[in-house]
C-alpha cells in the first residue's frame, strides 16, 4: 500500500534542477522535489509521495485530509492505551 501526504509549500528553489522546495507537514519541514508540479506557488498544498510532490491540492481538501489523519492517530492511540 502506498501513502501520499498533503503538505504546504513554504519555499521553492527554482535555481536547481530538478526544482526543489521545502514542504511543511504540520510544522515539520522536509525537502521535496517539485519538478512534477511546476505551477505550484508558496502557500499552496501538494500531495507528496516518497519525496516527490505528485499533484497540487485544494487547501480545504488538504486540511480535511490532515484532520482525518489526526483522528486516525487518536483512534490508534486509544486502542493502544484505552485508559
Amino acid at each position: 500500500m502506498c501513502l501520499a501526504i498533503p503538505g504546504k509549500v513554504v519555499e521553492i528553489d527554482s535555481t536547481v534542477s530538478p526544482v526543489m522546495g521545502k514542504v511543511s507537514f504540520g510544522g515539520i519541514k522536509k525537502e521535496v522535489c517539485l519538478e512534477l508540479v511546476p505551477e505550484v506557488k508558496i502557500g499552496e498544498y501538494v500531495i507528496v509521495h516518497v519525496g516527490f510532490a505528485i499533484s497540487t491540492m485544494d487547501e480545504v481538501e488538504a486540511l480535511e485530509t490532515l484532520k482525518l489523519f489526526e483522528q486516525m492517530g487518536e483512534s490508534i492511540d486509544e486502542e493502544i492505551d484505552p485508559s
